[in-house]
């Protein structure tokens, strides 16, 4: 698991981590699918070098003769690859307390959009929130992520709906990553279209807020929600190929209420990944075994909406890769735990844990196109969780966690309890 050096050099780094009990890890970047997504390496009493963010040395902690100018003992405990978060809306204003509610006394969550409730109520509370106070609150959601484990963070756009709105959300989103220690992905999420002026709203996407966004360089992926409440696969369509006209990366929330062509469409056009999946039977399992998306589950909202869970075990069985995310938002799925996330994609897709694992790191960072997170080896950002045992299967065990982590991004702690030095995570704490 180490890389290669000249003979006789002996390796240099800035950081030598030691005493790790047992180092668990994806055998490299990529999608896995089929057999490979419950593949790990296993390394016990490991050693891991850490130079310029980045894994320079990972092996037994025998075999290192090198020099590191700061040497950290974990005394035992268990190491992971950092989490990632490919799918979430944590940038919002408002609550939906009132829905839950209606839900609770039985009121279907599609009734409740109808009326108004639902994304709509966000949509409206968020663009009455002054920028400061939004930024307030998506910090503290963004801390709750990565105490839980996340050093890699998908954001969603999608609350704002007109073209102002969504580029205020991007703008605010930018602030955000600029800010955080650990990544920060955006995401221009075309949610749902005006119910006023449905072709006006899709001729504004298409025509001025696309261009602007990919000229400005507020995003690099585009996200489309295909639902009898939103777009129709021909209305996704449209807006999805122009924005792979402007270069964007392709993504589709499918297949959450029913099954009306997202997923089709989404292998169809070559989308990085296809979300949600929870009404996908046979026929999309099929269809998403012949392309390259990665299929990625949300478990928190089958457990908020008491929806059947996406079938996890289908897919895994049928050679599709499988990711896993919080979707953290204020109404289908208030989770604010990717360790949680992960957990109960066991009990409710029927993953197993090695398989859980893997959708959470090397899966789920394959979703967002990134080759450098998600594993652990020479070329990998020293993005990793410390466990507070040696046997990582105790992140997935327990519905609370495993007790408090230690999460390091680029080999520095950025977790609530680093060490005030050591943290560097500017806007991870609630202000």
């Amino acid at each position: 698991m180490s890389g290669p050096r000249a003979k006789g050099a002996a390796p240099t780094a800035d950081r030598l981590i030691v005493g790790i009990g047992q180092l668990v890890t994806p055998a490299g970047p990529g999608a896995k699918r089929g057999p490979q997504q419950a593949d790990l390496q296993v390394l016990d009493d490991a050693a891991l070098a850490v130079t310029d963010g980045f894994v320079s040395w990972l092996g037994p902690a025998v075999a290192w003769n090198g020099v590191a100018r700061d040497e950290v003992d974990l005394g035992g405990r268990g190491v992971v690859p950092g989490l990632i978060d490919p799918h979430t809306h944590l940038l919002w204003a408002g609550d939906r307390f009132d829905d839950l509610e209606a839900r609770l006394a039985g009121v279907p969550y599609q009734r409740i959009l109808a009326r108004g409730g639902g994304i709509h109520a966000t949509v409206r509370a968020t663009a009455a929130a002054p920028r400061s106070e939004l930024l307030r609150a998506s910090r503290a959601r963004l801390a709750d992520l990565v105490a839980s484990g996340a050093t890699t963070v998908e954001v969603k756009s999608g609350y704002g709906l007109s073209v102002e709105g969504e580029l205020a959300a991007l703008e605010a989103i930018a602030t955000l990553r600029a800010e955080a220690a650990v990544r920060v992905i955006p995401t221009l999420l075309i949610h749902l279209p005006d119910p006023d002026d449905r072709l006006g709203h899709l001729q504004a996407v298409i025509e001025r807020l696309i261009p602007d966004v990919a000229a400005r360089g507020l995003a690099a992926r585009l996200d489309v929600f295909v639902e009898r409440e939103a777009f129709s696969p021909r209305e996704a369509e449209r807006i999805l190929r122009s924005g792979r006209a402007h270069g964007l990366d392709l993504t589709l929330h499918a297949d959450q209420f029913h099954a009306i062509g997202g997923v089709d469409l989404a292998v169809r056009l070559g989308a990085r990944s296809v979300d949600h999946l929870e009404a996908s039977g046979v026929e999309q399992i099929d269809i998403l075994a012949q392309g390259s998306a990665v299929a990625t589950l949300l478990p928190g909202v089958s457990l908020e909406l008491g929806l059947p869970g996406a079938p996890g075990r289908a897919l895994v069985d049928a050679g599709v890769p499988v990711a896993l995310a919080t979707d953290l938002n204020p109404g289908s799925s208030p989770l604010h735990s990717t360790t949680l996330a992960l957990a109960l994609s066991l009990r409710l897709n029927r993953l197993r844990p090695a398989e859980a694992l893997v959708a959470g790191t090397v899966n789920a960072a394959a979703a967002l196109g990134l080759a450098d997170v998600g594993w652990l080896g020479v070329g990998a950002r020293a993005d990793l969780l410390v466990l507070p045992e040696p046997d990582w299967r105790a992140l997935l065990h327990g519905l609370g966690g495993p007790g408090p982590l230690e999460v390091w991004a680029a080999g520095r702690r950025v977790d609530r309890h680093a060490p005030g030095p050591e943290r560097g995570a500017v806007g991870l704490e609630p202000s």
